[in-house]
């Protein structure tokens, strides 16, 4: 632009003229500065200054056309933005159709990024600023790329917190990384028993991916696999695309325009398994798409090693629970077994309560019910111990008290050595059938409660059984007791979490002994099972849903069905006293 220009003078006579108060906010405006203008011409006024330096500083390119479309003025940044435009051409020639209108507009030209507004001046004439915003314009993008990167591994990281199963955890997997980092994803988990089970997401219409998966024999995966799994990252992949696609492992994809990544999903000590990403040849894979899919990979990984490992474990305490449950008792000849447990931690299954028995070679049973000192893990680790030390000792010592006092001298043993200091109380006893159908109980005792017997008049008696808890001393005083049972009567034997349960309208006081024989009294026709169910029943009434110590109860009743006599049948002899009758005798 020339001075002349810049001045406010026509454009077309060259000469430099005073700006008009009215010409000097429109320049301002149009070349986005405030210009202090020298003032008028005198003998001691400084010269004008070179308006055509300072515009060729500007950050923007400047093209000023005339009333008819003429290009008057072109700064060496436009000129260079534009080379297309030239100086006294009209600038519709220059082919540049964003430059035509009159709204702001941004264009990518020969590679840049440029961004063009237009102000008007006056005489008809217009400007146009046009700035390199490249740079700027790939900063945002990247900054943006970099938040829906950081945005997409947030949800990752989130979705892949909830699982906990392999199955599970493989199918989030892909069903994430799709749309997002793939059109098809394939996880294959790393092969067990020679099998390798896999996992497919594939890109549907409506953007919603389908999942599916299978089994493969560990020697039918494909090498680039076996690398993956092996830790390394494949980089030669043409022949990979090719197979996988002749397999049917990328359905929708066809080979000559399909780009495809295997990455490993890192685990404990090896690869968890690998992540196969495909997509179409549009959207290639490029240096960020790749530390994505790793930076996925890797929350992949740790999501499937964090599955394994809690199914690992799971699979554990579900064997040592199953192991530490009370045991059912043994069916024996004459005697109907009832039992009821409630441990005082329900999600743990386990507790410090036990009952069971184990049969004798002469016929009858050794059944116990017992309370170990604590609850939860501990308490039921060593009511394990205590029933292992039962089924060894039971088959070399069957009278009751001596074979609660070895079993006293073997849990001595076993907690001074591990420094437990762990006690229990116990009631074990040996019942013997009789020929008519009563039951002969004797019991032991150590340091438990009472049991009750309901007898068949609907007397609810208490037995007289006491004893000192076993694991404390040496020589503990076991007391020991016989009691007999006529068929349909009923013993019945209970922990300390019936009794000490705590509830009633206060929620403080205790059920306690008395609530016990209430409960039971009018009981006497209840079969065993039915029984300990209504104890149980009653106590957790008694209770309403409060915190309670595990309760166990443990019934048998005289069924009065040991030794039954056999049964014949016997023909009636016919008057006629022929064939049949000697058939029918036979029979």
């Amino acid at each position: 632009m020339s001075v002349a220009d810049v001045r406010g003078a026509d454009p077309g006579d060259g000469r430099i003229s005073t700006p008009s108060a009215a010409r000097t906010p429109a320049w301002s405006a149009a070349a986005g500065v405030t210009p202090a203008l020298p003032p008028l011409a005198s003998d001691h006024a400084p010269a004008a200054p070179d308006w055509s330096e300072v515009v060729e500083h500007f950050r923007e390119g400047l093209i000023v056309c005339d009333a008819d479309g003429v290009v008057r003025h072109l700064s060496p940044v436009a000129e260079r933005l534009l080379p297309e435009v030239v100086l006294g051409e009209v600038l519709a020639v220059a082919g540049v159709d964003a430059l035509l209108g009159g709204d702001p507009v941004e264009i990518t030209h020969h590679g840049r990024r440029l961004r063009a507004r237009q102000v008007p001046l006056s005489a008809a004439r217009r400007c146009w600023y046009v700035e390199d915003v490249t740079e700027s314009v790939s900063r945002a993008d990247a900054l943006l790329a970099e938040r829906a990167r950081s945005a997409f591994l947030a949800v990752v990281g989130e979705k892949l917190g909830n699982p906990l199963h392999p199955d599970r955890a493989a199918a989030a997997v892909v069903r994430l990384a799709v749309p997002t980092v793939a059109d098809v994803a394939v996880l294959v988990l790393a092969p067990r028993s020679g099998r390798a089970r896999w996992w497919r997401a594939v890109r549907g219409d409506d953007e919603a991916p389908t999942v599916d998966s299978g089994v493969l024999a560990a020697t039918e995966l494909p090498a680039a696999i076996e690398e993956g799994l092996a830790g390394t990252e494949p980089h030669t992949l043409d022949w990979l695309v090719e197979q996988t696609v002749e397999a049917g492992w990328l359905p929708g994809l066809a080979a000559a325009e399909t780009s495809v990544r295997v990455v490993p999903l890192p685990g404990r000590d090896e690869p968890a398994g690998v992540l196969l990403v495909a997509r179409r040849s549009t959207r290639w894979y490029d240096e960020a798409d790749i530390d994505l899919v790793r930076a996925f990979a890797a929350r992949g990984g740790a999501a499937l090693t964090t599955a394994v490992l809690y199914r690992d474990q799971a699979e554990v305490a579900d064997t040592l629970q199953a192991s530490l449950l009370p045991v059912e008792p043994v069916a024996a000849t004459g005697v109907q077994w009832g039992t009821a447990y409630r441990p005082a931690q329900a999600g743990l299954r386990i507790g410090g309560d036990f009952y069971g028995s184990h049969r004798l070679a002469d016929g009858g049973s050794v059944f116990f019910l017992g309370d170990v000192s604590g609850k939860g893990v501990e308490a039921a680790v060593f009511t394990g111990q205590l029933r292992q030390c039962l089924q060894a000792l039971h088959r070399v010592e069957s009278q009751p008290a001596r074979l609660l006092k070895l079993l006293n001298d073997a849990l001595l043993e076993t907690t001074q050595a591990h420094g437990q200091g762990r006690f229990a109380t116990m009631v074990l006893g040996v019942v013997r059938p009789h020929g008519d159908g009563s039951l002969t109980l004797t019991m032991a005792g150590g340091g438990h409660l009472p049991p009750l017997v309901l007898r068949a008049s609907g007397e609810v008696e208490v037995v007289p059984l006491t004893g000192m808890l076993i694991g404390v001393v040496p020589d503990p005083r076991i007391g020991e007791v016989t009691v007999r049972l006529a068929p349909g009567e009923t013993c019945l034997l209970y922990s300390d979490g019936v009794t000490e349960a705590r509830g009633g309208r206060r929620g403080d006081e205790q059920f306690g002994a008395e609530r016990l024989l209430h409960a039971v009294d009018g009981c006497h026709r209840m079969p065993a099972p039915a029984l300990a169910e209504r104890v149980e029943q009653v106590t957790c009434d008694w209770l309403a849903h409060g915190d309670h110590d595990d309760i166990a109860v443990l019934a048998l009743r005289a069924t009065g069905t040991a030794h039954r006599p056999a049964r014949h049948l016997h023909a009636v002899p016919s008057p006629a006293g022929g064939e049949h009758d000697r058939r029918g005798a036979h029979a």
